[in-house]
């Protein structure tokens, strides 16, 4: 079990690898670092559950960038199924930035 753990977190590990070359549109810092990941569960059989959120419900890539996250994601040879979920609640705020993010958007 606790060789599995360890795939599980090497996986996690280069799945926010690649969470941190999608980028938002309108600012210039990766989703990750913006906080728009909230979780990211692997299981044994390698599949992947994202749940992200956007800035705004009707932010302008709402439709695109939860496609982009399954597709850059599922594109890691180990992961076999990739289930991206969008919420709301709660909502996305500037207090989920990560503080790197923030340094780089001047807000420190």
């Amino acid at each position: 079990m606790a060789n599995q753990n360890k795939e599980s977190k090497l996986l996690g590990d280069k799945i926010v690898k690649v969470l941190k070359t999608i980028f938002d549109p309108e600012i210039p810092v990766d989703i990750y670092e913006l906080g728009l990941i909230y979780d990211v569960f692997v299981n044994e059989s390698k599949d992947v559950k994202v749940i992200m959120t956007l800035t705004t419900p009707n932010c302008p890539v709402a439709d695109s960038l939860p496609v982009e996250v399954k597709e850059r994601v599922k594109s890691i040879d180990e992961v076999n199924e990739v289930e991206v979920e969008l919420t709301f609640d709660p909502p996305w705020s500037q207090d989920l930035i990560s503080e790197e993010a923030k340094l780089e958007l001047g807000l420190l």
